[in-house]
């Protein structure tokens, strides 16, 4: 049974759960549960990620927390019990996953890796905070490492901000907004401060002078590598400060033995101390560690004779430095031990060994050497900082290594109270001693002692250096030989405080002798006491001490019978006369120097700091001695600060009349010695003496008249030096004063009460005296009203122990409001004044109401004044900050209510003002006065926003009412209202707070809400009947719009935890805005018509924000509006337009979506549908929800990554919707421009040129003057069109379109002649013949039309269910087009057929393409059927201005015949109608009308047929003149094909179909297409009898065996054919006449199909882009011949059976496109979607290898087939223009000058199309029969085929260069037999000389080569298929022929043309006719072409004849 919880109410889940049972809850791992019910090892409840929705789980997935459950029962809710700031970290951790991700997938990888660093710190740090073992210190350490963490990542990531105080994050309703603004501020300082790891921070007003932090340097000594020593050592390090030339630090000893370790084996590892106290000024100096080595053994290191073994001396060994300047950049990054090797030099000259570490530093390298590589010290150092304590805390291990602490030699910056210290520095300096006698001088020890008075020698008071325990003696080290050492060694005295006076110190002179004894001789010895008879210690000084003699039998046991004598020469002064008969004298000639430092807290050295501690003994010079006393250092007073305060009252009492104002000035001076940093921290010295120490009870008296007269005095004294300090020490002349009358009172039962107050009140007029005075005269009275404004606040807390709370209240009133009230311009005693107001604010006076109830009107008062004046803003933002942050936690008390009233009535209005103000100057950087901070205005704006929402939050009902009631006017009123909406829109507009202070900003949004609807009452009661005030309403409509459309407040867009969060705090603030702003809207009445259509944008702005209430609450405010015009205008045209308008701008901003479209329809129809004008109500939302559809297509193509097509099609789309539906001229040109950019982006200039059309066709050639609009200036109408031609023929230009710029040219020309602008005309008249230039000698590519189908209502709008037709780019073949289509739509799936789909297809959610290839039907058919246009020409309209496609599909009608499928394939044909010709505005347009027409099988037999034959014709028309062996392997692939297939079941799979009997009976209507397929068999037959005969002249004799078997298989094909037609030999028809004919075969006799009929012109032969690329059309000559005479299965196989199904008009009579009609089996067809062929696979399914010419292959390739035969039609070329010129019946050239005849043949351009076979390209040249006669029997050459731009100049005749093109050895052309692009070398031409002057232009043409009849239309020449005609032949053999090698001047591509595209590469199969090819191609490229001229024939020859006579004659032949 469930039963409800009772603890386990929260947890964590420790193991996902899938809730695989009944009503389980998923789980992941890591979420929290709120637990409700339990049940036998099962818990019910909600997870914390979805509350809304319960399930069970298993309890021991959960790991149980403690909890908070408030509110038990259904609605409780649950808090876990644990740090917030652990709470903190699981959510922001839990926040940060997703985003870390996403930084991986955004390849933000350093970001990455250094979050993920940070993450497991903060789950490190979460695990110590929740393992409870951590201090209290430790806590908060960590703490405070996790905030840095969390700030930081924070701000990485561009999450929101979160305010802390003491590492807790706020909650934002218990504190003022200012507190909150300031914790902003600090965070983001926190951040900025950790992200940039700055130490110091720019104090803010109000912030105490932070201490300096000490440094500290940690060094280890690791190891001291020597290997010569061979003795015990001593090395001393210290701190040396190079330009002060002296040791700044105490010396740290470490003993080592002569094996280099510790000589104390505890020492292991513990040879480490710590310099401490080194101020930031000391990290400045050029310090260095220096480390002096002390030997301990023999006099000489290498002289074992030097003294006997057991005597041990200190002996200078060496010295090593290192620059701490040098390491300290290191060691502050690495913040932890760094090694170092320190090099140990040993001194040259033992004199100079005390300077020996300033030489090492010096580099003075002839001092010092260093005896060996290896001598080293390793040590390690660190770098500390901070108090010793936090040292302690922070660095554990370092203290329990048994650290030698070592001091600053003095006192550090800052001394502590209770830092006892009492060490006496004294310094072995130098002695200069006599000879004696002997001839070496002396080896001179010192020992030193410290005696007490008494004689005996202190024990362990000589410290050598720290780390080693103090010893009671010193024995200085021996320089050898040395009469005038100098040690310079520093030795420390901690000398106990209690023995120091009387007690001395005694240095001993001994001479070491180095002899066998090695004894050392006691020769001389001196004294000093450390005391003088004064009482000072010894002065830090050098002391110069006198040497007595003695020797070693002098006693020292009285020691009294030397302190008698002078030590000194100041001691000898002061006592003279000295018995000469002592035992001791003194040597006059030898002198000892030593120095001293006293660091002692206990002792003096100062002489009147002594004197007054003893006043008593010099009674007659206390006035002397109190006015000595500004003199001693404050290190001295500081010492003796209690004793001397003591002394000072003392003094005071003995007699107050005389010392009274001394003792002050004491007093005064001792002060504010306290105030200086250094001795700041003796403040609670000073505190805790006068709580606990203080016993002058009669002092206040005298202190009040003191300080009383200092006041009085100010206004008369012209130098008030010491009234300034008195004033600056008040605070602690209070607290002397207060304490004094306590003691009094205490002891006296309360006396004298009243003359106290009486008192203190007169002194308090005594200060306000002071503060009124006019000091603006007066700059020391000016310093002193300061001094006194500063210190004011201090003594407050004082006044309060004596008095009540109102008391002082009142006499801090007074005092505030004694102050004048005029702000001084330009003088900083407002900036003092200010300050002291505002430590007012912030003391504890200030935070009782009974007190605030007092202060705060003269608080308020001095604000007011400043900021209606502007001035001194940044301190007065601070006051006003601390008033609200008090008020706001005094918000429980009653008389907060009064306060705050008192607040609005004085402040509102100025914050406004002020807001104003400073928001208008924003920008101007002298905004503000006053700043002491180089505070920003963005710092001030917030700091007094932050004031104005603190204000307005503490305001409730009362005080709004209070507000609204005290305006006297409506003016007013309308001014407060008009100002606080304007600051409220300021607010939202300039982002005051940073994007990330999100709790800011949403506090400020309900703090504006909250107070709109208090102030929207006002508004409708005072300004909507009568008094309707547009402006206050205009204002009050924005700034709502403004609220609602807030970054901060659009929820949609941030995480749901936060969601939840803000929505829980403070719900949807735009709906609640919304709902206020229809009520008022709702409130306006007949004053709405104000707002149309001026609100409407705003309106819709708000409309679009995506939350459903609002858009709701709002979308009904149109049907208002248009009500509302309509009962106005009759109309509601403004509402139209401005929707329209505002609308389309919105929408492309990013707003809006599919549901707003779908609820404003919604709601408006709804509305509308009771209005009398419902029609055109509902006409024009329904247009309006239509735009939107169209907005939000064109917007989410435009911002996603969408491809161009997408992009132009939405822009087309929404562009025609604006033209065609409603009419808005304006929105259709800015959409032209959008879509001329697109299309100019992605260089479609063509597409760019007519779009940019559409605006100048709406222009006229007029004078009207324009405005200016876009990036169009004002001018008139005539000039922005002439601009818009220019342009737009440009872009023609640029686009190869010179066709359609011709026109716009002639329309400019019009217009300039018309204006008489014979410049512009002459200029655009040049444009328009370059542009016919460019049309005949640049070369254009023929692009592919591809159909598109997208199916599926995934698709946009504007593509859904429709099909298109594309026009693809330059070399984009089906392939590349259909890849292109799927990236564009990635979820799209491509059909693999071509059948129309159905509705499931149509109706689904998904998006399916279906794209195959389509003819275009060219409409200009009548320049396609003109004879003499350039193929260039036809070109150009096959492909432009084309609405009309077409492409066929194979199926089966009727029972399928396995035998022969030929019978019942039938082909579809669909024609395809556009909306739009192409090209246009677009590349594609949409289907507008599709037709099927079906093709019986019988009729597309014919066709293939007949495509055959056209192909064999013109291929053979190639070869047929060729007099030599030149390589014919294509005519022998394309017979062989043909041949081969017709005998194997080719042509007899049509005759078994056709001619059967039973089909003849059952079609009787197919008679006469039978007779037709009938011909064109027998024609076949002809034109392969003619091939054979061409190709038996030029067959190789290796390949003779193939030629005969083709002969055979011929006859066998003939046979068959007369067999199944025998009646048809004759010709009972025309044709059929042809056919029998002997006469020679001419082309148009050949033509089954008139060269004008649109089968012929269908696909004209294109220069096809995508047969540049082809890959299969390099490879189609390459045929594996087999033992069989089949073709085998080489993949070309498949392509040649595809070529003869549907012959492709990209290879229509090129080289490559070869037939194969055979039964052999081809490769199965791969799919067209990854086919390499150039077949031009049209549909996506598998691209078939068609049968229409093929009808034996077996059944498997049958589906391909089918799928084959919908591939276009063929393409054909007239091949009629190959035959151009006439001649005459002798065979003569008729009237043709040989000189023209040269410049005909000569100057033949090069035929710029790479994609034409010879064949094609026919038209283009002198057909070789017309010149048989005159030139003999050569062979021309081909032109050089070259892309090249530039015509070929013509050749001279040169009758002594007969070398021919056709010469191997010579030629360096290359190319692909299929691309038709030739590579030319210069080794080609034969004369590398200049080029002669062109002679091919119309001028040099001799005149009477023209004739009039050249325009007639001439019959054409025959084509002689017969090589029999012996006739013809003799006299081409009689005319000789020059040669015709290629030019040998080329004129280089002009650099400014595309670049000449790279030939396709050839790959051979046959090895064999390799070379054969190659010359087969050069006598391609080298043919010359003839020009285009017709010439006649002679009359009487007509086409049959021709042809009856050649058909006749190859019979003959036969």
């Amino acid at each position: 049974m469930w039963t409800p919880t009772e603890e386990e109410k929260y947890g964590v889940v420790t193991c996902s759960f899938r809730g695989s049972v009944p009503q389980g809850l998923v789980l992941e791992i890591g979420e929290t549960v709120q637990i409700l019910e339990k049940c036998e090892g099962w818990y019910r409840g909600v997870s914390t990620k979805k509350p809304n929705v319960k399930g069970i789980f298993p309890a021991n997935y959960i790991h149980l927390k403690k909890a908070i459950v408030s509110n038990r029962g259904q609605y409780e809710t649950v808090v876990p019990l644990e740090d917030s700031i652990v709470t903190e970290v699981t959510a922001t951790l839990q926040e940060w996953a997703s985003l870390w991700k996403q930084l991986y997938v955004k390849h933000k990888v350093d970001l990455f890796y250094k979050l993920r660093h940070v993450m497991n710190e903060l789950i490190d740090l979460r695990r110590q905070l929740l393992s409870g073992h951590l201090t209290q210190d430790q806590v908060r350490e960590v703490k405070r490492h996790i905030t840095v963490r969390l700030d930081w990542g924070n701000e990485h990531l561009g999450l929101d901000l979160v305010p802390r105080k003491d590492f807790e994050v706020v909650d934002s309703d218990q504190i003022s907004v200012s507190d909150l603004y300031k914790m902003h501020l600090s965070s983001r300082q926190s951040v900025q401060q950790s992200t940039s790891q700055v130490d110091t921070m720019r104090p803010r007003h109000g912030e105490p002078c932070r201490m300096p932090v000490p440094h500290h340097f940690f060094l280890s000594l690791k190891s001291f590598t020597y290997n010569t020593i061979g003795e015990d050592t001593d090395v001393f390090f210290s701190l040396y400060d190079v330009r002060e030339g002296k040791q700044i630090s105490e010396r740290f000893l470490v003993r080592l033995n002569k094996n280099g370790g510790p000589r104390n084996p505890e020492k292991i590892e513990r040879m480490c101390a710590l310099f401490t106290d080194l101020s930031s000024k000391d990290m400045k100096r050029d310090l260095y560690i220096v480390a002096h080595v002390i030997r301990i053994g023999r006099m000489l290191l290498n002289d074992s004779k030097k003294g006997p073994a057991h005597l041990h001396y200190r002996r200078p060994y060496g010295c090593a430095v290192l620059s701490i300047l040098d390491v300290l950049q290191s060691l502050t990054e690495l913040k932890e031990e760094k090694d170092f090797v320190l090099k140990v030099y040993t001194c040259n000259n033992e004199g100079e060994w005390s300077q020996i570490h300033e030489n090492i530093i010096r580099k003075s390298s002839a001092k010092y050497s260093a005896p060996s590589a290896s001598h080293g010290l390793i040590i390690s150092l660190q770098l500390l900082r901070g108090d010793m304590e936090q040292i302690r805390r922070e660095n554990p291990m370092i203290f329990n290594r048994g650290l030698a602490i070592t001091r600053k030699l003095g006192f550090p910056d800052v001394i502590m109270p209770g830092d006892i210290r009492n060490d006496l520095y004294l310094t072995l300096e130098k002695g200069d001693f006599e000879r004696g006698g002997k001839s070496v001088q002396k080896n001179i020890e010192v020992t030193m002692y410290v005696l007490y008075a008494d004689g005996e020698i202190l024990k362990d008071c000589i410290s050598l250096g720290s780390g080693e325990p103090n010893r009671s003696s010193y024995h200085s080290f021996v320089l050898y030989h040395s009469n005038s050492p100098r040690w310079g060694e520093i030795v420390k005295l901690p000398i106990p405080i209690d023995r120091f006076r009387g007690s001395h110190l005694r240095f001993e002179f001994r001479h070491c002798s180095t002899k066998d004894k090695g004894e050392k001789k006691l020769f001389g010895f001196a004294f000093s006491p450390l005391m003088r008879d004064d009482g000072t210690t010894l002065s830090d000084d050098i002391h110069e001490l006198y040497v007595y003699k003695c020797d070693e039998n002098s006693t020292f046991n009285n020691h009294a019978l030397y302190l008698g004598l002078p030590c000194c020469k100041e001691d000898y002064n002061g006592c003279p006369n000295i018995p000469s008969s002592l035992i001791f004298q003194r040597s006059t000639k030898e002198s000892f120097f030593i120095s001293t430092q006293l660091s002692s807290t206990k002792l003096t050295q100062n002489v009147d700091l002594l004197a007054l501690l003893k006043w008593k003994a010099f009674p007659d010079r206390i006035m002397d001695i109190l006015g000595r006393l500004r003199h001693v250092s404050g290190e001295e007073i500081v010492k003796f600060l209690q004793d001397i305060l003591d002394t000072l009252f003392v003094i005071l009492d003995d007699n107050t009349e005389k010392y009274g104002l001394l003792v002050f000035q004491s007093l005064v001076f001792i002060i504010n010695l306290l105030r200086d940093i250094k001795y700041f921290h003796f403040r609670p010295v000073m505190d805790t003496y006068i709580q606990k120490h203080f016993a002058g009870a009669l002092a206040y008296k005298e202190l009040i008249r003191c300080l009383k007269w200092y006041m009085d005095c100010s206004a008369e004294l012209i130098r008030q030096d010491h009234i300034q300090e008195a004033m600056r020490a008040l605070e602690y002349l209070f607290k002397f004063i207060v304490q004094s009358r306590i003691l009094y009172s205490r002891a006296t039962c309360g006396m004298e009460e009243e003359q106290f107050r009486s008192s203190i009140q007169e002194l308090f007029h005594s200060i306000r005296f002071v503060l009124s005075l006019d000091s603006r005269n007066s700059e020391t009275l000016l310093f002193t009203q300061a001094a006194l404004l500063n210190s004011f606040p201090t003594i407050f807390d004082e006044l309060l122990q004596m008095f009540t709370v109102q008391e002082v209240a009142e006499f801090v009133r007074g005092t505030l409001g004694s102050m004048p009230s005029t702000v001084h311009i330009g003088q900083s005693m407002d900036v003092v004044k200010l300050q002291s107001i505002a430590r007012t604010v912030d003391s504890r006076l200030f935070s009782f109401s009974e007190s605030r109830r007092i202060l705060l009107p003269v608080v308020l008062h001095h604000i007011h004044l400043h900021l209606r004046q502007q001035k001194e803003l940044l301190i007065c933002s601070g006051i006003l900050g601390s008033i609200f942050s008090i008020v706001k936690t005094s918000s429980l008390e009653a008389d907060v209510m009064e306060e705050v009233e008192m607040m609005v009535e004085s402040l509102l209005d100025v914050l406004l003002q002020t807001l104003l103000t400073i928001m208008s100057k924003s920008h101007a950087q002298e905004a503000v006065r006053g700043q002491r901070c180089p505070q920003c205005t963005a710092e001030i704006t917030g700091e007094y926003v932050s004031c104005l929402l603190s204000l307005l939050r503490q305001m409730c009902d009362t005080h709004y009412q209070h507000l609204l009631d005290n305006f006297q006017s409506k003016d007013e009123l309308k001014e407060f209202l008009l100002k606080i909406f304007c600051v409220f829109r300021n607010l939202m507009k300039m982002s005051v707070f940073p994007r990330d202070w999100m709790v800011m900003r949403l506090l400020t949004s309900n703090v504006i809400v909250t107070t709109v609807q208090y102030l929207s009452s006002a508004l409708h009661k005072n300004f909507t009947e009568t008094d309707f005030d547009f402006k206050v309403w205009n204002s009050y409509f924005s700034l709502a719009v403004l609220f609602i459309n807030q970054p901060s407040l659009q929820l949609e867009i941030i995480t749901s935890a936060k969601r939840k969060k803000i929505l829980d705090k403070y719900g949807d603030m735009r709906v609640m805005m919304a709902y206020e702003l229809f009520s008022m809207w709702q409130n306006l009445g007949e004053h709405k018509i104000h707002f149309i259509p001026g609100m409407i944008g705003p309106f819709l702005g708000v409309t679009l924000v995506p939350q459903p209430e609002v858009r709701n609450i709002m979308i009904p405010i149109f049907h208002d509006m248009m009500d509302w015009e309509q009962r106005k205008n009759g109309n509601f045209k403004q509402v139209e337009a401005e929707l329209i308008d505002k609308l389309d701008s919105m929408v492309s901003e990013g707003k809006g979506d599919e549901s707003y479209r779908e609820l404003f329809g919604l709601l408006l129809l709804e509305k509308i549908e009771q209005e009398t004008w419902r029609e055109t109500g509902i006409s024009f939302v329904t247009s309006v929800t239509r735009l939107m559809e169209r907005l939000l297509d064109y917007r989410d193509c435009m911002k996603g990554e969408e491809t161009e097509n997408k992009k132009v099609g939405c822009t087309v789309n929404l562009m025609n919707f604006y033209k065609s539906e409603i009419n808005k001229e304006e929105m259709y040109i800015r959409y032209i421009h959008k879509l001329c950019d697109m299309h100019l982006q992605a260089e479609n200039y063509t597409e760019a040129a007519f779009t940019l059309l559409l605006y100048c066709e709406l222009l006229q050639w007029e004078e009207r003057p324009l405005r200016e609009f876009l990036h169009y200036p004002s001018q008139t109408e005539w000039q922005r069109k002439e601009g818009l031609c220019r342009k737009i023929i440009h872009y023609f230009s640029k686009g190869k379109s010179w066709e359609f710029g011709i026109p716009l040219c002639r329309e400019l020309a019009c217009q300039y002649e018309s204006l008489y602008d014979y410049q512009s005309l002459s200029w655009i008249r040049k444009m328009e013949a370059s542009y016919y230039d460019s049309i005949m000698e640049q070369q254009r590519l023929e692009p592919e039309f591809f159909r598109v189908g997208f199916y599926g209502r995934k698709f946009p709008f504007f593509l859904r269910n429709k099909e298109y037709v594309c026009r693809g780019h330059d070399y984009e073949r089906l392939e590349a087009f259909q890849q292109r289509m799927l990236s564009e739509f990635p979820q799209a799936v491509a059909m693999q057929h071509p059948n129309h789909p159905d509705d499931t297809i149509l109706q689904c959610d998904a998006q399916y393409l279906q794209i195959y290839a389509v003819t275009p039907i060219p409409d200009c058919m009548d320049v396609l059927q003109m004879d003499r246009v350039p193929d260039r020409v036809k070109s150009f309209y096959r492909v432009n201005n084309v609405r009309k496609f077409r492409y066929d599909r194979p199926f089966h009608k009727g029972p399928k015949d396995k035998e022969n499928e030929f019978k019942s394939l039938w082909i579809e044909r669909t024609t395809l109608t556009l909306t739009h010709s192409l090209p246009g505005i677009s590349r594609w347009f949409e289907v507008e009308r599709r037709e099927l027409v079906e093709v019986s099988p019988l009729e597309n037999a014919i066709q293939v047929v007949e495509n055959k034959n056209q192909e064999l014709r013109a291929l053979i028309g190639q070869y047929q003149h060729r007099q030599v062996h030149g390589n014919i392997n294509l005519l022998s692939m394309c017979l062989n094909g043909v041949i081969d297939a017709a005998v194997n079941g080719g042509v007899a799979r049509y005759q078994e179909a056709f001619f059967d009997k039973d089909y003849i009976t059952k079609h009787p209507g197919d008679a006469e297409k039978i007779a037709q397929l009938k011909e064109l068999m027998q024609e076949q037959v002809h034109i392969l009898g003619v091939g054979l005969a061409v190709h038996e002249k030029f067959v190789h004799p290796e390949m003779r065996p193939l030629h005969k078997k083709l002969i055979d298989q011929f006859q066998m094909m003939r046979a068959s054919l007369y067999h199944e037609f025998p009646a048809c030999s004759g010709s009972s028809t025309p044709r059929g006449s042809v056919l029998a004919s002997h006469s020679p075969v001419s082309p148009e006799s050949l033509k089954m199909t008139h060269r004008h009929s649109p089968m012929n012109l269908m696909g004209t032969g294109r220069h096809s882009s995508s047969s540049l690329s082809s890959h299969a059309s390099s490879e189609a000559g390459n045929v594996v011949m087999l033992g069989d005479g089949s073709v085998g299965e080489a993949p070309e196989d498949l392509y040649h059976h595809m070529q003869l199904a549907s012959p492709n008009p990209r290879y229509q009579g090129s080289v490559t496109n070869v037939s194969v009609l055979s039964s052999s089996q081809a490769s199965p067809s791969s799919s067209s979607l990854s086919s390499t062929h150039s077949a031009p696979s049209q549909m996506i399914a598998s691209a078939p290898s068609s049968a229409r010419g093929s009808p034996s292959l077996p059944d498997k390739y049958r589906h391909a087939r089918e799928m084959m035969l919908l591939l276009p039609t063929h393409r054909d070329r007239p091949s009629s223009a190959m035959y151009p010129a006439a001649i005459l019946e002798n065979g003569q050239l008729p009237n043709f000058q040989p000189a023209l005849f040269q410049q005909v043949i000569g100057a033949c351009k090069p035929c710029s199309d790479p994609n034409l076979s010879v064949a094609e390209k026919g038209h283009y040249s002198l057909h070789f029969d017309t010149f048989h006669h005159p030139l003999g029997d050569t062979p021309p050459a081909l032109p050089a085929r070259t892309l090249r731009k530039s015509p070929l100049h013509p050749i001279p005749a040169s009758p002594t260069s007969p070398q021919s093109g056709l010469d191997g050895s010579n030629s360096t052309l290359s190319g692909s037999a299929s691309s038709g692009v030739s590579s030319l070398s210069e080794s080609n031409f034969g004369h590398p000389s200049e080029a002669p002057p062109r002679t091919d232009t119309m001028d040099s043409m001799p005149s009477q080569a023209w004739h009039a009849d050249e325009d007639l239309e001439p019959p054409y020449l025959p084509v002689h298929y017969s090589l029999s005609e012996s006739a013809v032949l003799d006299s081409i053999k009689a005319q000789p022929c020059r040669s015709h090698s290629a030019p040998g001047c080329v004129i280089p591509q002009d650099p400014m043309d595309p670049p000449a595209l790279p030939p396709k590469p050839y790959h051979p199969r046959l090895p064999a006719l390799e070379h054969d090819e190659g010359v087969l191609l050069r006598e391609e490229a080298e043919r010359p072409r003839g020009l285009h001229r017709k010439a006649s024939l002679p009359p009487g020859s007509t086409k049959e004849e021709q042809a009856r006579l050649a058909w006749e004659h190859g019979r003959g032949e036969q």
